[in-house]
């Protein structure tokens, strides 16, 4: 599908979902598209974030569901006919089906690529002015040019990974031997999300966390649930205290706080945040503005300072969600070629935390709305009181749904519970499409079931 001699040129440096995404629709609408990418095509999304963190989690629920499936008058025997009293992990098979997923799924996305005509160049590619990029000693002109360039772990001065016991999110694949006792350091997504998968595996975790609470960007309530959960099976939350660093000898890992405590592990994993794959790629030169941290400055369309310069994805910071880097390259190629673009609206995002238990949100907060950004009224339901969660033996989690005090149209949600992840989709529909809260009560759910609360917590919210 690759363009005639009048198409448009467009190169795209990165092949991360904004990068891919974006070149896919860029050959529909009959684009001549280049992709630079250096290090897989997928990006981190696929090859070292969400794909394998989300395998590792996948594996770490069988094992809770396992542990719990006594209270459902399952139990297990071993071969002298006693009764199982523990579980096993095997992190060395675990982190191997890990990589042949991300593998796999890379695998599939370059064959969808070069089946629609799309020219992947294996590379670093920079910037040579807003027309050109340049990889090693060959050039590429573009008419449009995408960065989707993504972003890195950040570390420290006093907090350097060594690949073997102080790793980042990259690098916890390359285990192969289970931890004694794992420390994380950072308590937002990723910390939770990882410190929560290897408690569910049956390994000791300490999770180091500079704020007073675990996930201060999500929900208050969802929050608490998850800090309840965790410390009931066994975390070690260190809430309000910050890091001063990380350091190893032989097989003992020590993080230092600033209040002059300490605590010991076998590994530990830097949960620090993301830093811009920004650097030394000619985006200044070529007229392109950095944000504070050096993330790329980009409005609702995806277009930077720059004429013919778009930029997608982590490396804007504007929200660091794969779903979003998709979106945002999509835009950049419908607004350049010409088709009917919506520009980015972050309202109708929805977003999950993959811990246990999930937490997912879309649209308005609560925070937002204690602090009278919108007006809305809100109704939280726990999920205690679900048929389908007691058949389940799911005691945790809660449905909450903000709408309009005039209108009634729903405005936001936050679900928390097994698979919120997918129960927050009518939800987000709700919010995407101005559903009032009585539209989604009278829409039949089947019974039992979770969703059945999303119903009922709607009901609660007719107003006469």
């Amino acid at each position: 599908m690759s363009g005639g001699p009048e198409s448009n040129k467009v190169v795209i440096l990165g092949g991360g979902p904004g990068g891919y995404e974006a070149a896919l629709v860029a050959a529909q609408l009959g684009a001549e598209v280049t992709v630079v990418d250096s290090d897989g095509i997928g990006g981190s999304a696929v090859l070292t974030d969400c794909v394998p963190s989300k395998t590792l989690i996948a594996t770490a629920e069988l094992m809770s569901e396992v542990a719990g499936a006594a209270e459902l008058g399952v139990n297990f025997r071993d071969s002298e006919g006693d009764a199982a009293t523990s579980l096993r992990v095997d992190l060395g098979r675990v982190n191997e089906r890990v990589k042949r997923l991300a593998a796999d799924q890379s695998g599939d996305i370059a064959r969808r690529l070069d089946k629609e005509g799309v020219q992947v160049v294996a590379g670093r590619g920079r910037l040579d002015g807003p027309n050109r990029v340049v990889v090693g000693d060959t050039s590429y002109d573009a008419d449009a040019l995408l960065v989707a360039t993504g972003a890195a772990p950040r570390t420290l001065p006093t907090a350097q990974p060594d690949g073997e016991r102080i790793l980042t999110w990259e690098q916890v694949y390359d285990l192969t031997e289970v931890p004694t006792e794992l420390i994380v350091v950072g308590s937002g997504v990723t910390g939770a999300e990882f410190a929560s998968a290897y408690l569910a595996l049956g390994i000791p975790v300490t999770l180091v966390s500079s704020r007073d609470r675990v996930l201060p960007g999500e929900d208050a309530d969802a929050s608490l649930v998850l800090e309840d959960v965790s410390k009931r099976r066994g975390m070690t939350v260190l809430s309000k205290s910050r890091m001063e660093s990380v350091t190893r000898e032989g097989d003992v890992v020590t993080v230092t706080l600033t209040d002059g405590r300490s605590v010991q592990g076998s590994h530990c994993i830097l949960a620090l945040g993301s830093v811009p794959n920004t650097t030394d790629i000619g985006l200044e030169e070529s007229g392109v503005i950095l944000k504070d941290g050096g993330f790329v400055n980009v409005d609702r369309v995806s277009r930077t300072s720059a004429r013919g310069v778009y930029s997608a994805g982590d490396c804007t910071g504007v929200l660091m969600l794969a779903s979003v880097a998709a979106m945002q390259g999509r835009i950049a190629m419908w607004h350049f070629l010409g088709d009917t673009v919506h520009p980015l609206d972050l309202k109708k995002v929805s977003s999950n935390v993959f811990t246990a238990p999930e937490i997912a949100t879309v649209g308005w907060s609560q925070q937002a709305v204690d602090a009278g950004e919108i007006a809305a009224e809100a109704v939280m339901l726990p999920l205690s009181g679900n048929p389908r969660a007691k058949m389940q033996g799911v005691r945790d989690g809660f449905v909450k749904l903000f709408c309009r005090p005039g209108t009634g149209i729903v405005v936001g949600g936050v679900v928390v519970g097994p698979r919120a992840s997918e129960l927050i989709h009518p939800v987000a529909i709700a919010v995407a499409e101005s559903l009032t809260a009585d539209q989604v009560a009278q829409t039949f759910t089947v019974y039992p079931s979770m969703s059945g609360s999303i119903a009922e917590a709607a009901r609660r919210l007719h107003r006469v």
